[in-house]
């Protein structure tokens, strides 16, 4: 058996005196759809944010294609997350001074990649998403649905190796919720990418391939989702 892409074992955070993770787990393969799922509070985010090398456990390791996450310096850390992880948020935090366009050639243009090819490329993610007809407009006067169309873009323009969404359908209803988990899961799986997707939602855990239930700050595998 190959080792997974990105995997968590024991991991332990606090903050103050109240333990976010007590001994979690967590492990995923490329191409795969994993939902981290549980209560407000019970560590999902916090879990999330280790992995994701934004915060460094107390204790227990993150492994990243077979190498210790800690041994990476604060700047190998952050370049990892320039370069091979994507983001994605419950409200997109688009920059709303730049049109959907530029938000979505935004990681390629930090990353050195001369405008006329991170144009023809967030080009050709957005017509995939079905937000084209949006680049030239700015964040604020799209809806609610569209922008997080536009942020899912921008987070896999890079081609990231692992994207991270945190609740991407909380502040949608339902209809929109929907839609932008189709196309997230449609566009992840098209380039093989890996998804960690925290949510409290079963209609959002379901496009999962497999989840894993946080409670109490520990992780229990439940396998294929419903």
């Amino acid at each position: 058996m190959t080792a997974p892409l990105l995997s968590a074992a024991r991991l332990r955070k606090t903050y103050g005196k109240t333990a976010a993770l007590d001994g979690a787990d967590f492990a995923i393969d490329a191409g795969e759809i994993v939902a981290v799922m549980g209560p407000s509070g019970s560590g999902k985010s916090t879990l999330l944010h280790c992995l994701a090398g934004i915060v460094t456990p107390d204790a227990g390791r993150v492994l990243y294609q077979g190498r210790a996450m800690a041994a990476l310096s604060d700047a190998g850390r952050s370049r990892l997350r320039r370069t091979e992880f994507g983001f994605v948020f419950q409200f997109g935090r688009l920059v709303p001074e730049l049109t959907c366009a530029e938000n979505v050639a935004l990681p390629l243009r930090l990353n050195g990649v001369k405008r006329k090819e991170a144009e023809r490329r967030a080009t050709g993610l957005m017509e995939r998403l079905e937000v084209a007809d949006l680049a030239g407009q700015r964040p604020g006067e799209v809806s609610g649905g569209q922008g997080q169309r536009v942020a899912i873009a921008r987070a896999l323009v890079g081609e990231p190796r692992v994207l991270f969404a945190d609740e991407p359908t909380g502040a949608l209803d339902s209809l929109n919720g929907e839609r932008v988990m189709r196309l997230l899961g449609a566009a992840a799986r098209d380039t093989g990418t890996a998804v960690v997707l925290v949510t409290h939602e079963v209609r959002v855990a379901a496009y999962s391939d497999r989840e894993v239930v946080v409670r109490d700050g520990k992780s229990r595998d439940m396998g294929r989702a419903a």
